[in-house]
């Protein structure tokens, strides 16, 4: 049970909270668990702090109950309650409507509570690393859900209602390490699928009705004793194309005598055609997504080049910040008039709104040729992070919180406001963490420092023509890679948008842009693009992820790809 009451120099956390009107707290580790387990429970004062819309409570293994008055905090969009010893989430979770991300991950839960199917804006639910057998009944009330990670529990199957139709927004589903014996066929009436991991389970099958997941880009099923030995071969290969185009032909499975060749052929036949349909009913008019493809089709090309910057990912990220994609795009013009100052603007619109205000993802953006790699993506204490801010002098990463800190403090005293907008509002996201995550160049140079700031030595420019594009992620990989598909489409828009314009160069007078011609101010192949993918490596030099893979920048997109 929680404390009812705790001294106030206890909780240091919780009163600046409560006294600064803050929006996100986080309490996290040792000293954290300590306080847990002396006071028998966390401060209770901890609910009435009803303005909260980031709570994170992680790494507390004396932390083995969630309080009901967890209900009254509505606020809630972001609830992090990982890696503790927590045995089961409360009733009053249902009354959290405003809840988009729930994580409960590393905990000893055996279940949920019926009232999850209560959260109509969650969209992402982490339950992975717990005793589950089954899933509330009702998910598919979730109409927002598109990321569900149920990998390492007790499932042996899937919910029912997860493929009532229902649940259109549905893109990732990992249940790996699980006892599941059965993949139903229902499984294509998850349109959005782009992510499916059932690796270590114990299917016999794989429908052959998955390959009506058009938009599938990554699937996972190693680790299950499949019947038919080829299809286990390729799926140790992890031959995802293969494995799809394998069961589309009527390879062997439950639901195989859909797929007979004259059939099969009519469902090529119509694969465009859903696709079509589905962009229409996701933009809402059939032109304008005919208009972005074209678009995209004449300015994006994609290189495969063995000389691509690569970044090495060391193992103290692992418990921090874990995921990271990036890439090159050569060709962007930001000389013309507002062209810089509209990039920044989409760069932050993305922040706020497919990022969660930088909750599920952070994108960082910098000129190549100020960079020198190959990078390290590295963990380090923080008052060992040392970096030059956009706009500041070099100091460590500790003294720059305190600073922004300090400078919030002075923006609500001045215009008398509670709170404060822009970058101050994500400081709560670092409180408690032994290690604050960062980008180093070959020389030791910290270059990025999420989801905080970048370094004023990489910052692009209205001169900058080649960007080195970086997106972090604690939520997943394919968050990362959802977000810089977006970011590269947004990119592409505008490169067109600043090409037709013809817009005079220099308008806001940076630099030496002024001076330059307005003939001169637009790439010398038009407003074309070309994205160079980035290798992602483990400190023993091994692959981790590339971006843009094979299967990357297709699910909305029509691309000619160079490689």
């Amino acid at each position: 049970m929680d404390a009812s009451d705790c001294q106030l120099s206890a909780w240091a956390e919780i009163d600046r909270a409560e006294k600064e009107n803050r929006r996100e707290l986080v309490l996290q580790g040792t000293s954290v668990d300590e306080r847990i387990q002396s006071g028998g429970g966390l401060c209770a004062r901890l609910y009435s702090l009803t303005l909260l819309n980031y709570l994170e409570i992680s790494q507390c293994p004396n932390l083995r109950e969630v309080h009901e008055n967890i209900g009254d905090l509505t606020h809630l969009q972001s609830l992090i309650l990982c890696r503790n010893k927590i045995r089961s989430v409360p009733a009053s979770v249902g009354r959290l409507k405003s809840l988009k991300v729930l994580d409960v991950s590393v905990n000893e839960l055996q279940g949920l509570p019926q009232e999850i199917s209560l959260l109509g804006d969650l969209n992402t639910l982490n339950v992975s690393c717990n005793r589950i057998a089954s899933l509330p009944a009702g998910l598919s009330r979730c109409v927002k859900l598109s990321t569900i990670n149920v990998s390492k529990n007790a499932l042996s199957r899937l919910p029912d209602d997860l493929y009532s139709g229902q649940l259109e927004l549905l893109s990732t589903v990992v249940a790996s390490e699980n006892a599941i014996e059965e993949l139903g066929a229902e499984i294509s009436n998850l349109p959005a699928l782009k992510v499916l991991d059932l690796s270590n389970n114990k299917l016999t099958d794989i429908p052959s009705e998955l390959s009506d997941c058009t938009r599938l880009k990554e699937i996972n099923f190693k680790g299950n004793k499949l019947s038919d030995k080829r299809l286990e071969k390729m799926v140790n290969g992890c031959q995802t194309k293969s494995v799809l185009d394998y069961l589309r032909a009527g390879g062997r499975g439950k639901g195989k005598g859909k797929h007979q060749e004259e059939g099969k052929a009519e469902a090529a036949k119509s694969a465009p055609k859903k696709k079509t349909a589905s962009k229409q009913k996701g933009k809402g008019q059939n032109e304008e997504v005919e208009d972005l493809n074209q678009m995209i089709v004449r300015i994006l090309h994609v290189s495969d080049s063995p000389g691509a910057i690569t970044v090495k990912v060391a193992g103290g990220v692992k418990d921090v910040r874990p995921y990271i994609v990036c890439c090159i795009v050569r060709g962007m013009s930001l000389r013309p008039g507002n062209a810089l100052k509209r990039f920044l603007m989409a760069q932050t619109k993305l922040h706020d709104e497919m990022c969660a205000k930088r909750t599920t993802a952070t994108i960082a953006t910098h000129d190549v040729h100020l960079l020198r790699g190959p990078l390290l993506y590295d963990a380090r204490a923080p008052d060992l992070l040392k970096i030059v801010p956009l706009g500041r002098k070099e100091m460590k990463a500790v003294d720059l919180l305190r600073h922004l800190r300090q400078e919030a403090d002075e923006q609500r005293k001045q215009r008398k406001r509670q709170n404060v907008s822009g970058l101050h509002r994500y400081l709560q996201l670092l409180d408690g963490k032994m290690l604050y995550p960062c980008l180093v160049d070959v020389e030791d140079q910290v270059i990025s420092f999420p989801p905080i700031t970048n370094s004023e030595k990489t910052k692009i420019k209205k001169s900058t023509s080649e960007l080195f594009l970086e997106v972090t992620s604690s939520t997943s990989l394919q968050t990362c890679k959802d977000v810089m598909d977006s970011l590269i489409a947004k990119m592409a828009e505008l490169n067109k948008f600043t090409f037709e314009h013809k817009e005079e160069a220099g308008s806001d007078g940076e630099g030496d842009a002024a001076h330059v011609p307005a003939s001169e101010s637009i790439a010398a192949d038009g407003h074309e693009l070309i994205v160079q993918q980035v290798r992602i490596l483990d400190m023993d030099g091994n692959l981790r992820v590339v971006y843009p893979s094979k299967t990357d920048l297709n699910s909305d997109m029509s691309l000619t790809v160079i490689r």
